[in-house]
């Protein structure tokens, strides 16, 4: 029987490529989208169309009021979401975001006794996001070992970020090689309710670049 892993997929393109390389490992995959309050909520059903083609065990939907606490355009319609590039952390970070879905895919990884977990973070193409970086998947790693049952028992959960390293370009490349139908998948923060595209913001223009350096056809549904 295939061990079970815990993957958090928000129905991007990074995600989408995290499920395909875990699939490939061999692990019944145990997908986990988190609905937090985010504009872009057509990501959730890119998820599930996304969970369904690259064969997950399982896919579970989990809520968070992030939009309660606001302080990200992502979150809060009041903040326009940056459509030119931005120095430093941009308005687009969540707080605490990434912090937050991997403690819920820990929580739900001891309930299935899974001793993994896949996260598509990637630092070259994260917009400076503090928790994309490998230090911070590193330390929850060792958060992980000390605050759980699995962990104090000597079974602490390993974080796996197969993208960490990757541009865009190789992450879709990688993706390609395993199957992964990139039409599925919603990356832009601003994209409306059908999952089309604004084409302008930075996830599109990351997406749009990857593509082209790529050279692979950006299947990409703009509005």
């Amino acid at each position: 029987m295939a061990a079970p892993a815990v993957v958090l997929l928000s129905g991007g393109l990074d995600s989408a490529t995290a499920l395909a390389i875990a699939r490939e490992k061999g692990f019944a995959c145990h997908a986990l989208s988190v609905d937090y309050g985010q504009r872009h909520v057509a990501e959730l059903s890119a998820a599930r169309r996304v969970a369904d083609a690259c064969g997950a065990h399982e896919h579970r939907l989990m809520r968070v009021d992030l939009a309660g606490i606001g302080g990200s355009a992502l979150t809060d319609k009041g903040l326009a979401v940056p459509e030119a590039p931005t120095v430093g952390i941009p308005v687009t970070y969540v707080p605490a975001r990434n912090t937050i879905m991997l403690s819920l895919a820990l929580a739900w990884a001891e309930v299935l006794d899974a001793e993994d977990i896949f996260i598509g973070v990637n630092v070259l193409d994260a917009s400076g996001y503090p928790d994309c970086r490998p230090e911070f998947i590193a330390a929850f790693g060792a958060l992980a070992a000390l605050a759980t049952k699995a962990g104090v028992e000597g079974r602490a959960c390993r974080m796996h970020a197969p993208l960490i390293a990757l541009t865009k370009a190789e992450i879709i490349r990688e993706g390609i090689r395993l199957g992964v139908d990139y039409a599925l998948t919603v990356s832009c923060y601003q994209a409306d309710e059908e999952g089309r595209a604004c084409g302008r913001c930075d996830a599109c223009r990351f997406r749009r670049a990857g593509f082209s350096a790529a050279a692979v056809p950006d299947p990409t549904r703009y509005r």
